[in-house]
């Protein structure tokens, strides 16, 4: 296809925003930010009741007791479930990483530009539970321990205001793999390397992946009785086959292009669950990795172009749900963005060193044109084979 035949179609194609996405648009750019202490509450009970000398299985376990138990929040028309936090916009804390003080919850409550909301009962979580247990155990306090008075006084002057003290690493994206392999493949090469290694770390790797299973088997159970609930209607069926897909993925490797999108969220959501990666756990070169189910499917007439472009918008959506989790200290009062730099990149060049550029990477410019979102970022990459 001519490139202008190709932008041709595209501009015809851009649409205004109507239906389901532009009611799941709307809830997630008029939804205000807060603050929930639910993941802070869960991972403190755990801690608080379990002392274990092994660290990375202790931690897998903490997540798996977060993820056993965490809300399973399900928007109105939305296609792909999972949402770090309670609901749209409620954004989860990592106390054990860096505790938040009464005083900073007041400024993230009260600053003028991105605020964070801050109800009373996630005050009274924070007094009463979370600063009495995790004071002195969180690793910005152990850093901190460690440091020179000199260090402190640059610190506290606003010489800088963050480091690696407020998070974890970050700037990683999952690659092909993520959107090729399910966590019953992983967990069998797992089981295979401990008859040979046998280290506490592959057996934290497999309470993990069995986080992982666990979440998606509640989602799926959750599904199958709002379907019950829903009565007769498209809804109803929409509700079981989400449920469907949730005991599909991300225990196997997906089949569908809806399914590879929520396998990915999946993973998304329980990476971001259990850290606080620094700026962003990413997808990476979306186009290149869904291509071979977008493809696959159109070829059967399985798949239309715009189904695939309202779960890609669907997708999109998700990314905007989750704002970055707000700072401590004096960088809560200075760091005002919401943008957790989740980014997707689009085109760049195949492994052969062919073009990258595909079908797909116009859709996604379709959906980035129409959505007009904070979240994900978007970058298209360019080199001289680029159309």
């Amino acid at each position: 296809m001519r490139v202008k035949d190709e932008i041709a179609i595209r501009r015809s194609a851009v649409r205004p925003i109507t239906g389901r996405i532009g009611k799941l648009r709307k809830e997630s750019v008029t939804t205000e930010v807060t603050l929930s202490s639910e993941r802070a509450e869960l991972l403190t009970t755990f801690y608080r009741d379990n002392d274990m000398k092994t660290p990375s299985i202790q931690r897998a376990l903490a997540f798996k007791y977060i993820m056993d138990h965490v809300s399973l929040p399900v928007e109105k028309g939305q296609l792909i479930v999972g949402l770090r936090g309670a609901g749209v916009k409620e954004v989860p804390t990592y106390p054990e990483i860096c505790c938040h003080s009464l005083q900073d919850l007041e400024t993230l409550d009260s600053r003028e530009k991105n605020p964070y909301r801050v109800d009373e009962r996630t005050r009274r979580a924070y007094e009463t539970t979370i600063i009495p247990f995790w004071s002195g155990k969180s690793m910005r306090e152990r850093i901190f321990r460690e440091m020179r008075d000199e260090w402190k006084d640059a610190y506290v002057a606003g010489i800088f205001t963050e480091f690696m003290e407020q998070r974890v690493p970050g700037h990683t994206a999952g690659g092909e793999k993520i959107f090729t392999t399910g966590l019953l493949e992983i967990k069998k090469q797992i089981r295979a390397l401990k008859k040979r290694l046998g280290s506490d770390e592959l057996t934290a790797m497999e309470i993990t992946a069995d986080a992982m299973l666990g979440y998606a088997e509640r989602y799926a159970e959750k599904l199958e009785r709002m379907a019950v609930q829903e009565g007769d209607g498209e809804r109803k069926e929409e509700l079981l086959t989400m449920g469907k897909i949730c005991r599909r993925v991300p225990a196997h490797a997906p089949r569908t292009f809806r399914e590879a999108l929520q396998h990915y969220w999946f993973i998304h959501v329980g990476i971001v669950m259990e850290s606080n990666p620094w700026d962003s756990f990413t997808p990476g070169r979306l186009d290149q990795h869904l291509f071979p189910f977008y493809q696959r499917e159109r070829e059967r007439g399985e798949l239309t172009r715009e189904q695939a472009k309202e779960l890609l918008e669907a997708f999109w959506l998700k990314f905007n749900a989750q704002p970055a989790p707000p700072k401590v200290g004096v960088t809560s009062e200075e760091s005002n963005t919401y943008n957790d730099f989740s980014k997707i990149n689009i085109g760049g060049l195949t492994e052969d060193g062919s073009s990258g550029v595909n079908e797909l990477s116009y859709l996604l410019l379709e959906v980035l044109e129409e959505m007009r979102l904070v979240q994900p970022n978007t970058a298209a990459i360019i080199s001289r084979r680029t159309p």
